[in-house]
């Protein structure tokens, strides 16, 4: 309450029994009944033990919570059950602190388990690969096509990608055949998830969404196409092949897009450098 709601310092007037009228002061300058002044410097014993409980509560939660995120880094697939009538688990979008690979393909995450889990964290890494720069360079593409697709759907798709990334394509994007932006230009292309979504795990096949968000245009003082973010979602087929989980088909789809945010538009030269300085991820889920 502030000052002069009740005349006083939330306390209001209070009459003594002889009928005079006292008010009440602030704390440090005297009792309700104006008696002696206060202590500045010391603490009174009810403060002290309140302090020491509140210290003692402090520890007391913070010994608990180191000892329960020990127990829930270890649950697996029961914390991503559904809930009544197909709902979403509570801790449907939380992190499983389960490490997501042992191992790399080229620069691309490999090994994923072949679990609910396994799935989820290759479809987010697949989803950064198929949304990567490199997929505008006919080279880099045919490396990722191979790393990420399924051995029998590698040719096909590779042939459907050259005809999709085709030289018409490329220049109204301003590139070159080979993917490259004109001298003094950096094209921009990185998908980051948001989050993942288990449709259907059926033995070796799985169905799965990510939801992404990402930059995409070509930075540079005279660019036509500068760059922009974009919300969007990533279907993905996975087929168990090989040992690991590989792509079968994917596709796109807008949104879930959110209210645009009043942040200041940077330069094309910032955005250029945080690209090559700030590096990416493997995602797990």
């Amino acid at each position: 309450m502030s000052i002069g709601d009740d005349g006083g310092y939330g306390g209001g007037d209070y009459s003594s029994p002889a009928g005079q009228t006292r008010t009440r002061l602030p704390d440090g300058e005297g009792d309700t009944y104006g008696s002696g002044r206060r202590t500045r410097g010391g603490l009174s014993s009810r403060n002290l033990v309140t302090i020491v409980g509140v210290v003692v509560l402090l520890i007391a939660a913070i010994a608990f919570a180191n000892r329960s995120g020990g127990a829930s880094g270890s649950q697996d697939s029961a914390d991503d059950a559904p809930g009544p009538a197909g709902a979403p688990a509570a801790r449907s979008t939380a992190p499983t602190g389960t490490k997501p690979v042992d191992g790399k393909n080229g620069t691309i995450a490999a090994g994923f388990a072949k679990t609910a889990q396994g799935a989820q964290s290759a479809a987010a890494n697949y989803a950064v690969a198929l949304g990567s720069a490199d997929m505008f360079k006919p080279t880099a593409r045919h490396t990722i096509v191979k790393q990420v697709f399924a051995p029998a759907t590698a040719a096909g798709m590779q042939g459907k990608l050259d005809a999709t990334y085709s030289t018409g394509f490329l220049k109204k994007l301003g590139l070159d055949a080979n993917g490259n932006a004109a001298k003094g230009m950096t094209y921009i292309s990185r998908t980051v998830p948001v989050g993942t979504k288990l449709v259907k795990l059926d033995g070796d096949t799985a169905n799965l969404e990510v939801w992404c968000t990402g930059l995409f245009g070509t930075a540079g003082a005279k660019s036509t196409t500068p760059v922009t973010t974009d919300w969007f979602t990533t279907h993905l087929q996975l087929k168990w092949a090989a040992g690991d989980w590989k792509v079968e088909g994917f596709s796109r789809e807008d949104g879930p897009a959110p209210v645009n945010g009043d942040n200041k538009t940077s330069g094309a030269g910032q955005i250029t450098d945080a690209v090559k300085q700030y590096g990416g991820f493997t995602y797990a889920r």
